[in-house]
């Protein structure tokens, strides 16, 4: 059964024979196959970077982890402007005065977070790490017991003002 509508063919409004508009589909269904392979792939190392050591002893994620998720994210952004935005059909001249302001963007974003975001972590990582590890140390003591650790009155209070009323109340644990 042919679906018919009193709206002219794809081929004939872009003005394409039929033979180039089965290429234009196959490619774009080559496109999207290649991005579902990606994400696929993203989600296979999210759930078991942890097996992959590519988590630290926190569970944060590594630098090798970061640039894996950023390059595949680079890649499926250039088939989504490739193939979607149609930029694959464009002149070289073109192609560079669209990329090329991102681009310029994009590095200096990269540039100012490794350089003003890295040296401001470095000046106060005395300040941090103290946090940091006792954060992590509540984290962890808090995974043994099967959860927070923490009871959910409902109530305002932080979590760790009912740590020390429970801790004078009751003496020892």
């Amino acid at each position: 059964m042919e679906f018919n509508d009193n709206y002219p063919q794809y081929e004939f409004m872009a003005h394409h024979s039929e033979e180039e508009g089965k290429k234009a589909r196959k490619k774009l269904w080559q496109v999207f196959f290649i991005m579902l392979a990606i994400t696929i792939v993203e989600l296979f190392i999210g759930i078991y970077a942890e097996q992959m050591g590519l988590l630290n002893e926190l569970r944060m994620s590594t630098i090798p982890l970061k640039f894996i998720f950023i390059g595949l994210t680079i890649v499926k952004a250039y088939y989504i402007i490739y193939a979607f935005m149609h930029l694959g059909h464009e002149n070289r001249l073109m192609k560079w005065l669209i990329i090329g302001p991102y681009t310029s963007f994009i590095a200096y974003l990269i540039f100012m977070g490794t350089y003003l975001e890295g040296t401001y972590a470095s000046q106060y990582k005395a300040l941090i790490d103290p946090i940091l590890t006792m954060q992590a140390a509540e984290l962890r003591s808090g995974s043994r017991h099967g959860g927070s650790g923490q009871e959910n009155t409902g109530g305002g209070e932080h979590p760790q003002e009912k740590k020390e009323e429970h801790k004078t109340e009751g003496g020892q644990h």
